[in-house]
């Protein structure tokens, strides 16, 4: 192998830039919060009057930004990091970037379907009906078609009003709701802000600061507006409304803090580094499988395939629907050209 081919793995700081790497904090801090947290008061605002059709836009735009940030941002990247040279034999040996991925959507899959059976059957206790959709307790979104069964007559059908649903909150557990709710952001947001502090990491120390630091700024802001505009829809009792915009200004410090902790390690901190390469794989890695099963389950299943109101719409709206999510999809996936 010539010298030219021989992995770089040793130790790599970068001090270049320092001063706009600083900066790049406050600058990233103001873009990812914005985009998280403007979806959510605009839509709690009273004073700021923005029209439906644009909520409507952001929903589905940001269910294709979390798409491909799952699998162009994530699963890729932990792909190339699992298989880097630096590693041992034992890593190569296997792909493990895509089992890790496979377990964490698992994971999700066996945590969501106990909640759903324990909320249905709290539920069942309480005499509330529990609409087969999923818009109830123990679940955020759709786990598959309406069946043809009818409630009992002493019982009351419930939805919840985050996709556009309204009913009965009659004997209503609105705790146990308000934790089913809590815990689809929570599944949502931890892919999210494990993959913005690792990029924030790799900001502050890699050498081609200035063309990354614009990409991840566009990259930052859309992201957060797909999570933002998710956050947006959650309807929650009164207690509960702040979660959301907690969430949108968690997002918004991910990044910054990640860029912190490499600025204040750049010394250190070896990126090309075996140990580096394993630990950002992994985490990418869990971090994918969070938003695939997030993105096509919780996301696209639920607002295409068995969301009620959707299947009321007409085929134009349909298919402005679609497009809204290809275009964030496609956004996000070009931006994977150079972050």
């Amino acid at each position: 192998m010539s010298d030219s081919d021989t992995p770089d793995c040793g130790h790599d700081s970068n001090d270049t830039f320092f001063g706009i790497r600083v900066a790049s904090v406050f600058v990233i801090l103001l873009t990812g919060s914005f985009g998280a947290l403007f979806p959510v008061l605009a839509r709690k605002s009273s004073w700021l009057r923005v029209p439906k059709s644009v909520f409507d836009f952001a929903k589905y735009f940001g269910s294709g930004v979390i798409i491909a940030t799952a699998f162009i941002h994530l699963l890729s990247p932990a792909l190339d990091e699992l298989s880097s040279p630096c590693l041992s034999a034992a890593w190569l040996i296997y792909p493990y970037a895509l089992a890790l991925s496979l377990l964490s959507i698992m994971t999700i899959f066996i945590t969501e379907l106990v909640a759903f059976r324990w909320g249905t059957a709290k539920l069942k206790k309480l005499g509330v009906y529990h609409d087969p959709h999923g818009h109830n307790v123990g679940s955020h979104a759709a786990h598959g078609p309406e069946g043809d069964a009818t409630p009992p007559q002493e019982t009351k059908e419930v939805a919840i009003a985050g996709d556009g649903e309204t009913g009965s909150m009659d004997n209503m557990p609105t705790d146990a709701d308000a934790l089913a709710h809590i815990l689809g952001i929570a599944i949502l947001e931890f892919g999210v802000l494990l993959h913005s502090v690792l990029i924030g990491l790799t900001l502050a120390v890699d050498p081609d600061f200035k063309t990354l630091f614009v990409v991840i700024v566009f990259h930052q802001m859309f992201e957060g507006l797909g999570l933002g505009s998710r956050l947006a829809y959650l309807d929650l009792p009164k207690r509960y409304r702040h979660v959301p915009v907690f969430a949108g200004f968690v997002y918004g410090l991910a990044t910054p803090i990640g860029i912190a902790a490499g600025l204040g390690i750049r010394t250190t901190y070896n990126p090309n580094s075996a140990k580096a390469s394993i630990v950002s794989g992994v985490l990418d890695a869990l971090s994918s499988g969070v938003l695939i099963y997030t993105g096509l389950v919780e996301l696209l299943a639920h607002e295409f395939l068995f969301n009620k109101d959707m299947a009321q719409r007409s085929n134009g709206h349909l298919a402005y629907a679609v497009v809204c999510m290809l275009l964030g999809t496609g956004i996000m996936a070009l931006l994977g050209r150079w972050a």
